[in-house]
């Protein structure tokens, strides 16, 4: 988002982006205003031990947890658009937004990073599964998790009550904007994920939305040594996740023996190793072997985009679907799913990514297709018909 605030700000528009404090120096990096949400979501994405699965205890006090902090975000959602807005644009799991902008009379368009809109052609992501029911299973399933209970409902509610609003549950306004065919924007390469044929004329795929290059940034001098000192080393890292210890990385990268750069772990080095903490990945991705992460959407993005293999170990909610994608496009072997991880495992298909060709020349075919993609003027049109509409 950043790095779309950026492009936006280039063609004269005033961008602010509502984010945890952490987000701030990204943000005002980007040139764009930073308007702090309270709470912290790192709590909320750090994942049982690899090859466990939670129990209902630790399902329950994570929603507990994750409803606590969209009650939060929906406060400073609001403080952030009384600050001053003239369209906002709403992520997958900010519905309360919509309410805003309907208290605020200004419009409300979905900013996506996945593909939230129930369909024949996928499972719903929220589910953490890319398990095809079939068409009709996919179709029914996402529309009954659409329906059912979320952890930003209450908020929703809240949100509307205070601002004077008609009672109106959150499933209810979601059915109300497919409906009307409210515009959704998805920060989504076509190329990576083709448009559903069952989706309706106001869901569309923008193209990726790139982070900036951080001005001014270098590289560390250990890591530019650590490179040149040997063939491309395979990147291991699990982002806000914090997914694996330095043990485990350690391991994986005896086992499969590899050159290797692990993130998250700063102070880590030997033989063949190097730890480092936030290094941008389009500097870093291209230099890499292969690269070994989460899925996330953003993380995987920049995998594809550097043109490199990709290792998939998905956690939750949207990432066994991306996962899925790399390993459909050609582009990596088959996912290592967290809950059945280990080092054994990780290793063999570190192996295997490193070791076919096929892979890395699939890669390098879809980063130079996405280079020629650009995820910009679809938002700037969307902005136009706003603004002709208000």
């Amino acid at each position: 988002m950043a790095g779309l605030g950026s492009r936006l700000q280039s063609l004269g528009y005033d961008v602010a982006i509502a984010a945890n404090v952490a987000y701030a120096p990204l943000i005002t990096a980007a040139g764009c205003e930073h308007r702090e949400l309270p709470g912290d979501m790192s709590h909320l994405v750090s994942p049982a031990a690899p090859g466990k699965r939670p129990t209902g205890a630790d399902l329950r006090r994570y929603m507990d947890e994750l409803g606590d902090y969209m009650d939060l975000a929906a406060t400073g959602t609001l403080a952030a658009a009384e600050s001053g807005a003239e369209v906002i644009l709403a992520n997958a799991i900010a519905p309360y937004a919509y309410d805003v902008a309907e208290a605020l009379e200004i419009p409300a368009i979905g900013a996506h990073l996945q593909p939230t809109e129930p369909s024949a052609a996928y499972p719903p992501v929220v589910l953490g599964t890319a398990r095809s029911l079939g068409p009709a299973g996919n179709k029914l399933l996402g529309s009954l998790v659409s329906a059912g209970k979320a952890p930003y409902d209450a908020p929703s509610a809240r949100i509307r009550k205070a601002l004077g609003l008609g009672k109106k549950s959150r499933a209810a306004a979601d059915r109300l904007r497919r409906k009307d065919n409210s515009p959704v924007l998805h920060g989504i390469s076509p190329t990576i994920f083709p448009r559903p044929a069952d989706w309706r004329s106001g869901l569309s795929l923008a193209g990726y939305w790139w982070p900036e290059a951080e001005p001014g940034w270098q590289p560390p001098a250990e890591l530019l040594e650590f490179l040149a000192e040997g063939p491309p080393p395979v990147f291991i890292g699990f982002g806000s996740s914090a997914a694996l210890d330095a043990d485990f990385m350690l391991d994986t990268v005896r086992r499969s023996g590899v050159r290797a750069v692990l993130q998250g772990v700063e102070g880590v080095s030997g033989s063949g190793v190097i730890g480092v903490g936030a290094v941008p990945h389009q500097w870093l991705f291209p230099r890499m072997a292969a690269v070994v992460h989460h899925a996330g959407a953003g993380t995987a993005a920049a995998g594809l985009r550097a043109g490199a293999p990709t290792v998939s170990v998905p956690i939750y909610t949207d990432q066994p679907f991306w996962a899925a994608r790399i390993t459909s496009l050609g582009a990596g072997p088959q996912p290592v799913p967290y809950k059945e991880l280990t080092t054994e495992r990780l290793a063999a298909a570190i192996t295997q990514a490193t070791a076919t060709p096929a892979y890395a020349a699939r890669a390098r075919h879809l980063a130079a297709v996405l280079a020629s993609e650009d995820g910009t003027a679809p938002v700037v049109a969307a902005l136009r018909a706003a603004g002709k509409q208000g």
